[in-house]
């Protein structure tokens, strides 16, 4: 690959070092190897500043500071990176008194962040394993009998660190000092490699963290690595362990999987190790019967679209995607309905939705904000072939219906026999955009039109105030409105 040439001219091009001999999955090695500036020639200029400032802050008070993890392996790779992490010998609690508008998280692994304006820096303190003295207790670190971490607060060394983390091109230290990069897990020869290669027993790292998996497929989609096969082994075996995670941080990485401009890749390496389906059971079961219906084509035009639409720099939705993964489970349940019950189209819909959304929140929890819209899509399908007269119009002002035609048009170009709807939709809205938009455009302006409510206003106990005033009832409601409102959006991020 061109790429990669020129990726591999600039790590190692000219020189004649020898590399370390890789680590091995069932092994682990602490010899520390520095590369220098020179060698690995990470342009300075794309360090990010905040980042920088939490590193000097910290070895400027005598702790220890280094960039780490993803965002030197996607320098390296000539990548922007999503966001920079910051690896330091400092307590969480030390660190946090360093940094004023700071927040520490986390009891399971206690971190802490950063805020600088909207950019948020991740700290974390050194780990080491759980064998140490200063865990006898258990209260720092812990297991699970099954060998899940369930706590990880023991602290170690740089090197202990180094160790603790999950797969070797996740293991590289900057140091901002001379912006040498440390590798203690010979993560530098497996960039060179292209491989994805887990510190220590493969095994044993995925029953710590089961969404270790997940992450193994999303990296090598994303930088486009190959599994190295001990790593890859148990993977099929283990995979079952996900349901234990719980749904709301499956939720999460569902997103870091299907919304990172890798989509398709990621979707075919998690079937070929049966991740797919501890994720959505309901889409795995519809791909195995689907019943006449494409269920694995839509489910791949959705990745490919979500994935085209990234790469324009256009926003993508989780409710889109949901809604896509999801309709042929959906639809399946309906006409079930349909046929047993005897139920009207849109209470067969309502009560499908309810069923297959239920089922899906088992194993990643779907946050209101999107459920909502997820319905709001599906029922447009059932409203969408009905546009005669003045229903096409009407159909178009909908809040929802650029995702339902969208969805429409995924449908149909999966090969579901929709006779031409989309292409209908399609013609419509060439042929009428200018009275789609003045009718949007009448719509704003009426409502700007439309005169004001003059508010009523009460006298107060002191008759001498002009100036009136609300009853002491007009207050509470008004305290109570932001209160009530605030709780709603509280509840839409659960």
């Amino acid at each position: 690959m061109k790429f990669f040439s020129k990726f591999a001219r600039k790590l190692f091009g000219g020189s004649s070092t020898e590399h370390a001999a890789p680590a091995t999955a069932d092994s682990r090695t602490s010899a520390k190897r520095v590369i220098p500036h020179d060698q690995h020639n990470i342009d300075r200029h794309r360090l990010d500043d905040n980042a920088s400032k939490v590193v000097y802050r910290l070895t400027d008070s005598g702790h220890e500071g280094y960039l780490v993890g993803g965002c030197v392996r996607d320098l390296l790779m000539d990548l922007r990176p999503k966001d920079f992490d910051v690896a330091t010998s400092a307590s969480p609690e030390e660190a946090h008194e360093l940094f004023r508008r700071s927040r520490l998280i986390g009891r399971r692994f206690k971190l802490l962040h950063v805020r600088f304006g909207r950019e948020i820096i991740e700290v974390a303190t050194f780990r080491a394993s759980h064998d140490q003295p200063e865990n006898d207790s258990g209260e720092k670190g812990r297991q699970s009998a099954a060998g899940m971490i369930l706590r990880d607060n023991v602290y170690g060394t740089l090197a202990e660190d180094a160790l603790r983390r999950d797969f070797t091109v996740n293991s590289l230290y900057y140091d901002l000092n001379d912006h040498s990069i440390i590798d203690f897990a010979n993560g530098y020869e497996d960039m060179h490699k292209r491989t994805i290669r887990m510190i220590g027993d493969p095994g044993d790292r995925y029953r710590e963290d089961p969404v270790r998996m997940l992450r193994a497929a999303r990296f090598a989609a994303k930088l486009e690595f190959k599994i190295e096969p001990a790593t890859a082994a148990p993977i099929n075996e283990l995979a079952p362990l996900l349901r234990n995670i719980a749904p709301a941080r499956l939720f999460d990485e569902s997103l870091k999987l299907f919304q990172s401009g890798h989509a398709e890749r990621v979707y075919h390496l998690m079937q070929q190790y049966d991740l797919f389906e501890q994720l959505f059971p309901g889409p795995a079961a519809a791909i195995r019967n689907p019943q006449g219906y494409p269920v694995e084509e839509l489910i791949l035009n959705a990745f490919r679209n979500t994935d085209r639409r990234l790469r324009q720099r256009k926003s993508v939705t989780p409710a889109f995607l949901y809604a896509a993964l999801l309709w042929y489970p959906m639809q399946q349940r309906m006409n079930q309905l349909l046929e047993d019950e005897q139920m009207p189209p849109l209470q067969a819909l309502h009560e499908a939705a309810n069923e297959i959304i239920g089922k899906q929140v088992r194993s990643t929890a779907i946050p209101r904000r999107f459920s909502t819209p997820i319905r709001e899509i599906w029922e447009m399908q059932l409203r969408l072939p009905r546009h005669h007269g003045k229903r096409a119009e009407r159909l178009t002002e909908h809040p929802r219906f650029r995702a339902s035609y969208d969805l429409l048009l995924l449908r149909e170009n999966s090969g579901e026999a929709l006779d031409g709807l989309s292409t209908w939709w399609t013609e419509y809205q060439k042929e009428n955009p200018v009275q789609r938009v003045y009718t949007e455009h009448r719509r704003d302006h009426d409502r700007d039109d439309k005169p004001r409510r003059r508010r009523r206003r009460t006298g107060d106990n002191n008759q001498g105030n002009n100036t009136g005033g609300h009853s002491n009832e007009h207050r509470n409601q008004d305290e109570r409105g932001p209160r009530r409102n605030s709780n709603r959006r509280s509840e839409s991020k659960d």
